[in-house]
């Protein structure tokens, strides 16, 4: 299996998981059970067009870019992860909706998108990295208007989205 299909599965299993998640309460029962089919169905097809187009093409071996999961790779994820737990703890402290984590996530996710992109010499990821950002963005200035009940929805569910389209996109273009 390639880098870049790796990375397909990987970001649109995220992206599955957060409509899963987020496809609920204030949406209306059957738009969230639709939204939630079209996520699976969606991560169905990433899968069968991702091997397919994989097996189709070239040799691998030598394809990774240098550094593709090197020890950059691994510094933007070791702090993607200290971003997210810490943050989650800080909101927690400070009595935040629960629903501003959803945000917080995406908004970390993105950034990590966007620090990826040079570093993989991928723009392309950038676009989604910066979507998810300002949808975490978003969800944050929703807390503090309180539209705390919209933000899975906006953070979660349209983040989703983005990581399955852009994960669907990659696998049909390759």
């Amino acid at each position: 299996m390639s880098p870049q299909l790796l990375g397909l599965l990987v970001g649109s299993g995220f992206g599955t998981a957060f409509v899963l998640a987020n496809a609920g309460e204030p949406l209306p029962g059957p738009a969230g059970i639709a939204l939630r089919v079209l996520a699976v169905l969606c991560l169905g097809a990433v899968v069968v067009t991702g091997f397919r187009t994989d097996r189709r093409g070239e040799d691998h071996r030598g394809a990774a870019r240098p550094g593709w999961f090197g020890p950059r790779f691994g510094l933007v994820v070791v702090a993607e992860f200290a971003l997210i737990f810490g943050g989650i703890a800080v909101l927690r402290a400070l009595d935040a909706p629960q629903q501003v984590n959803v945000a917080w996530i995406a908004l970390v996710v993105g950034l990590h998108f966007v620090a990826l992109a040079p570093i993989w010499k991928r723009r392309a990821i950038a676009v989604p990295g910066v979507l998810l950002t300002g949808l975490g963005a978003a969800g944050m200035v929703m807390a503090a208007v309180s539209a705390a009940e919209w933000i899975p929805f906006v953070s979660g569910v349209l983040s989703g989205a983005v990581l399955l389209g852009g994960s669907l996109y990659g696998a049909a273009r390759r």
